[in-house]
């Protein structure tokens, strides 16, 4: 079990997040916090100021849900390198790109898909749900919420590729253009 010494109450909301990048889905998944702006919170607000504000929550608690939620979160990862040897076994896997069509377009793992809502509706139909699933996006962020979905609707394989097509093109092929969104 994890402890909760590893997330000080007084820390920031801004400097929690820098740490635990899923903390917010986590916050908003179990108790409504930080996903919308009526229940929104500041970048410079502590943890223990959120769980006062919100119904005067359990700060241990609410630390001891981060920790659980950051290791799922991890568990639901694949490493960059370790794609590239399951490509390179040729191991029966999807690629699914949630990014733009514009920057699929732009640049893309060979053999992905690009998800769009039409194109969903052919995945739950037809993809296998015991084969790896690998989800993607530019940095890693918006595929873990994705790949969640995956698993929520029977994909037993599914994972999030860590660091998006940019921790690819930085740790896999330096040959991959590498761009950033403002």
């Amino acid at each position: 079990m994890t402890t909760t010494a590893e997330i000080d109450p007084q820390m920031t909301m801004s400097d929690l997040l820098a740490r635990y990048p899923g903390a917010q889905r986590a916050l908003f998944r179990r108790y409504h916090i930080g996903g919308c702006s009526s229940c929104g919170f500041q970048p410079d607000e502590t943890v223990a100021g959120v769980c006062a504000r919100n119904d005067n929550l359990d700060v241990d608690e609410v630390i001891e849900h981060i920790l659980v939620s950051d290791a799922a979160d991890r568990a639901m990862q694949i490493e960059p390198k370790d794609l590239t040897e399951r490509l390179a076994a040729k191991e029966e896997l999807y690629l699914l790109d949630v990014r733009t069509r514009e920057e699929f377009e732009a640049v893309k793992l060979p053999g992905a898909y690009l998800f769009t809502q039409e194109f969903m509706q052919e995945i739950l139909a037809k993809w296998s749900r015991e084969n790896l699933l690998v989800v993607y996006d530019h940095q890693g962020a918006r595929s873990m919420d994705a790949a969640a979905y995956f698993q929520g609707h029977g994909f037993t394989q599914v994972k999030s590729l860590r660091g998006g097509i940019d921790a690819w093109s930085a740790e896999v092929n330096p040959s991959l253009p590498r761009y950033h969104l403002e």
